[in-house]
């Protein structure tokens, strides 16, 4: 007669540990962090989360706010700037290009100052917060625009070059995030926008440190995002497509009417269509935004032209 073959358990043995195996599990991390874990009852959101978004008529959607913009002097921090005062708020332009800078905030009336301001240097981003507070009271955000831009392939790109892009572009980046969380969170929150770029969503040929430096930025606002959720800091990024600056018109880019033909809209973006999207992040319109990042970019990103895909 054959024998039964053995009956195992359905329940698994509860091995236990050494001690000095011994690991949190990941509940007892989570719960050691004060983040909720999936025993814990959902608990609504309390009247202190929440920042009523607002349906305010045009000219006050940033009533109350005080920004820092970086890169501000022309092209799209120009653009930022001019858009945050249009809608009621209060802006600090930051450049290397003093008398150009100067002159940007002269144009835009009371609502507007300048400071000179090199992103790689920490203790300038600190003086440019300070003198923001000094100026319109509490700070409750900052645009980190300023950057630069320089074609080559890989294999030809110099290590000092490569270096210089990311200096500006990236630790710069970190630099203004830096300088904001302890009077954003002494203040009670605020929004911390981040210019990446299209080249930062997806691999673009020459532009090894450009395209690296906008892949960190995108990286770096979600880390941010999430450390600071619960200070009520969000952070969130932008990724243009090409659009008409100064710093794009030496490679021949035509304006917002001119076509792209790289692009599913067929033309390239004009700085006011891309500062709409950075108001909207600085407002209190996306108050359940944070980790985000917005391509404005004619479809870009979406995938190849009709066009192309067409064999046309």
């Amino acid at each position: 007669m054959p024998s039964r073959p053995a009956r195992h358990s359905a329940r698994p043995s509860k091995k236990q540990p050494a001690v000095g195996d011994w690991r949190p599990t990941a509940a007892e991390s989570n719960r050691r962090a004060g983040y909720p874990t999936p025993t814990d009852p959902i608990r609504p959101p309390q009247e202190s989360d929440i920042v009523s978004p607002t349906s305010a008529p045009a000219g006050t959607q940033l009533a109350g706010k005080v920004i820092v913009v970086s890169g501000g002097a022309r092209g799209l921090g120009a653009a930022f700037a001019q858009r945050i005062v249009e809608r009621g708020g209060k802006v600090v332009i930051g450049d290397i290009l003093d008398d150009v800078c100067k002159q940007t905030a002269e144009d835009l009336g009371d609502g507007a100052r300048h400071v000179h301001l090199d992103v790689t240097d920490p203790d300038q981003w600190a003086e440019a917060v300070a003198h923001a507070e000094r100026e319109f009271g509490s700070l409750t955000g900052i645009v980190n625009n300023a950057g630069i831009s320089t074609g080559a392939f890989v294999e030809q790109d110099s290590l000092e070059n490569f270096r210089q892009v990311l200096d500006i572009n990236l630790v710069g980046v970190f630099n203004g995030i830096r300088a904001a969380i302890a009077p954003m969170r002494a203040g009670g929150g605020g929004s911390i926008v981040n210019i990446s770029s299209a080249a930062g969503l997806t691999g673009l040929p020459l532009t090894s440190g450009y395209g690296a430096s906008k892949w960190g930025v995108r990286g770096l606002t979600k880390i941010t995002a999430v450390e600071l959720a619960t200070d009520r800091i969000r952070v969130n990024s932008v990724h243009p497509g090409m659009t008409y600056t100064p710093m794009t018109s030496p490679i021949g880019i035509e304006t917002g009417d001119g076509k792209y033909p790289n692009t599913p809209m067929g033309r390239v973006g004009v700085a006011d269509e891309i500062a709409g999207a950075v108001a909207f992040l600085l407002s209190d319109d996306s108050t359940y935004m944070t980790g985000a990042e917005l391509a404005v970019d004619g479809g870009w990103t979406a995938g190849p032209t009709v066009a192309y895909t067409m064999g046309q």
